[in-house]
């Protein structure tokens, strides 16, 4: 079952029907390097209560992707609506203010809506992009790395002069201690305060676990005993796959003790995913200490929850670790909206339908009764929200350096450029058959209409470079 791009009048009548007339509150979580490592997702080794429970309350995306796998493009094209191109959003270091100036990024949107928006911990990557968007200054926590003096005993120099110690530690702390302790317990001061206001708050808090360094209370690693650690069934290069699509993890090497060229050894691997581990139960303990603060406040019924990971990461798939790269494994992010003022919404609900992060600004203004942008390239999920068995679209979009992919429901296809943007590589992965992209089969004799039909649609689909102009009806994924 689709819907077509744009609701016509009368469906937006009966949409707005749907919605409470008190504007409801946001409560907008980002976290960090977050991929659907989370027992809700099926990952049943995972121990992460907390995002259970709020699925257990709202939605589900199982097929949910980031535009761009690295964090300051991606929360830029999220925050924007706006899909990235060859010349807009390519880096972690990506200012939205900067690749998209004059767009009303949504915390905008909110606030010139009516809304108390307040920014805590890392929402957009730098804290002063689109800083005028938030009624409060846009705060940041202060707190040491590591806990263990040991963490930093032979510490890696790097080029800019910085330091960095080991990529994990267990940490001898509590869980306070860390940045995200931290950031939760402005947010339990924020939640008191917004609660006695009379204006409605859009509150983002954004979580660093589980980025690198791997550093959690040791209790979260006690969850996960070493003996249960395994490395991925694929821990090595796809079959037929290109140059192009296998990169060096230099955000990992860049941290004490991790060799410069070739693979970490075994038991740093295991030590890295045990340690990714811990950090997900780590922030799934502060998700629900906010849970906790909107029943304790009386805040739930009244608050829609935004739950996204930025994009995904590798644990060893394929050879890799991070992301970066336009493997599923970096594509695919957790999300997770709960929306207890839209009547009729489905509680528990798993959709498969394909969603792109910027469909998250649409639906939220569906979702509070704002009125969308112009400038939006992507479709609410509203009617996903109301039945999961919807598809709003059949396709996401994403790109990384000079290589965009398409996700449909069967396939992701994946081209490479050259500097002057002449095709040089090209992937292919049948999910059907090869779920875990394997096998590279885009050189197969027998799949050459569907490589030709998917590099058009490829094309018309993605970000064009230039100026940014209102493309949404050309680009939005069909």
């Amino acid at each position: 079952m689709s819907v077509p791009a744009r609701f016509p009048s009368v469906l937006l009548i009966i949409l707005a029907a749907t919605v409470v007339a008190q504007k409801p509150n946001v409560l907008f979580i980002a976290v960090d390097d977050l991929r659907p490592e989370i027992f809700s997702y099926g990952r049943k080794h995972m121990l992460t209560p907390n995002i259970d429970r709020l699925a257990a309350g709202g939605t589900l995306f199982e097929r949910a992707y980031c535009m761009v796998p690295t964090c300051g493009a991606s929360r830029a094209s999220l925050m924007t609506g706006i899909r990235p191109a060859a010349d807009r959003f390519l880096s972690y270091q990506t200012r939205a203010d900067k690749d998209a100036p004059g767009i009303t990024t949504l915390n905008t949107h909110f606030q010139n809506n009516g809304y108390h928006t307040v920014s805590l911990g890392k929402v957009f990557h730098t804290a002063a992009d689109n800083a005028a968007g938030w009624s409060e200054k846009p705060w940041r926590p202060s707190a040491p790395t590591y806990a263990n003096p040991e963490s930093m005993a032979n510490p890696r120099k790097r080029k800019n002069k910085s330091k960095r110690g080991l990529p994990y530690e267990k940490g001898n702390a509590d869980d306070d201690f860390y940045d995200d302790g931290h950031t939760t317990k402005e947010a339990l001061s924020q939640l008191n305060k917004l609660a006695r206001q009379e204006e409605p708050f859009f509150l983002a808090v954004g979580f660093k676990k589980p980025h690198l360094p791997f550093v959690a209370p040791a209790p979260h690693w006690d969850k996960y005993p070493a003996k249960d650690i395994s490395l991925p069934d694929n821990y090595h290069p796809p079959k037929n796959a290109p140059a192009e699509a296998i990169h060096s993890f230099g955000e990992l090497r860049s941290y004490a003790e991790v060799p410069l060229k070739g693979p970490v050894s075994d038991d740093m691997a295991h030590q890295l995913i045990r340690g990714y581990y811990a950090c997900v139960s780590y922030t799934d303990r502060h998700v629900g200490k906010l849970l906790d603060a909107l029943d304790k406040l009386q805040l739930t019924e009244n608050t829609i929850v935004v739950l996204w990971g930025d994009h995904g990461w590798n644990l060893g798939e394929h050879t890799l670790w991070c992301k970066h790269c336009c493997f599923e494994t970096s594509m695919r992010a957790p999300l997770i909206i709960r929306a207890p003022t839209l009547k009729n919404a489905r509680k528990n609900a798993r959709t498969r339908s394909l969603t792109e992060f910027i469909d998250i600004y649409p639906t939220l203004c569906d979702l509070a009764g704002l009125p969308q942008p112009d400038h939006l390239q992507g479709k609410s999920a509203v009617p996903v929200l109301l039945d999961p068995k919807v598809n709003t679209k059949t396709a996401a979009i994403g790109r990384f350096g000079r290589g965009d992919t398409i996700r449909t429901d069967r396939y992701r296809f994946t081209q490479y450029v050259d500097r002057k943007g002449k095709p040089v590589a090209r992937m292919l992965y049948d999910h059907q058959e090869d779920p875990g992209e394997n096998v590279n089969i885009a050189e197969r004799a027998d799949v050459a209409d569907l490589v030709e039909r998917l590099t058009r649609r490829l094309e018309k689909a993605k970000g064009q470079p230039g100026r940014f102009k209102n493309q949404r009806n050309q680009s939005a994924a069909r």
